[in-house]
């Protein structure tokens, strides 16, 4: 599977037999997706920059909430959370998934607004690759961000939704992010490529670069 990152939190899961997209962002988060082509498209929540459909190319199924869904061999499931501390009550509800897909289990939380609770851990099992947020303002930020990796122990973790040159929302950068899982310094890369087999024992972050 080839796992490239579009900007804010829209990934670009390809895999051999299908192609999930997960909250498709607009040009005013300051990325450009482009004319982007999936098979199926996750959506954790309403807001603009997450629910961007506009220029997709037809014949994809979205995803826009908790439940079971199934495609081309590949399960998603939604789980509910909230994009804030206080049960939604500031910005509403938001959407984890878990995508299961070639052998591997991907988790993208979307704007996952606060730490998760044992049991949920527990249902979302064992992740292989997980989107986390790690801008802080409107999610989770990355001292909460890095609790909930050590707590859900995947193999790959790709950071998301924090500041870049090209990001126009007002996040922390990732280094602090970096910092609180004790790495100093991480060059992005372009892409990840994954296989059940290329899974690392213990946790590794990976910073992906996005198209300039």
């Amino acid at each position: 599977m080839e796992i490239t990152w579009l900007g804010h939190s829209c990934f670009r899961l390809k895999g051999k037999e299908a192609t999930v997209l997960t909250d498709p962002c607009p040009e005013s988060t300051g990325y450009s997706m482009g004319k982007a082509q999936a098979d199926m498209v996750t959506i954790s929540h309403a807001h603009p920059g997450h629910a961007f459909l506009d220029t997709l190319h037809e014949g994809y199924r979205a995803i826009k909430g908790p439940g079971e869904y199934e495609i081309k061999d590949t399960f998603i499931t939604g789980i509910p959370s909230f994009h804030d501390d206080t049960q939604g009550k500031k910005s509403g509800k938001n959407t984890m998934y878990v995508i299961e897909m070639e052998g591997l289990v991907l988790c993208h939380l979307g704007d996952l607004g606060h730490a998760l609770t044992p049991e949920v851990t527990g249902e979302l099992g064992n992740i292989n690759v997980l989107f986390v947020p790690v801008g802080g303002q409107s999610t989770i930020g990355a001292t909460v961000a890095a609790d909930l990796v050590r707590n859900l122990n995947p193999g790959y973790v790709i950071p998301m939704h924090y500041k870049t040159a090209a990001e126009k929302a007002d996040l922390e950068f990732p280094e602090r992010f970096l910092k609180e899982m004790g790495i100093k310094e991480l060059a992005a890369q372009p892409k990840l490529i994954v296989t059940r087999t290329s899974i690392p024992a213990s946790t590794q972050v990976v910073l992906l670069d996005y198209p300039h």
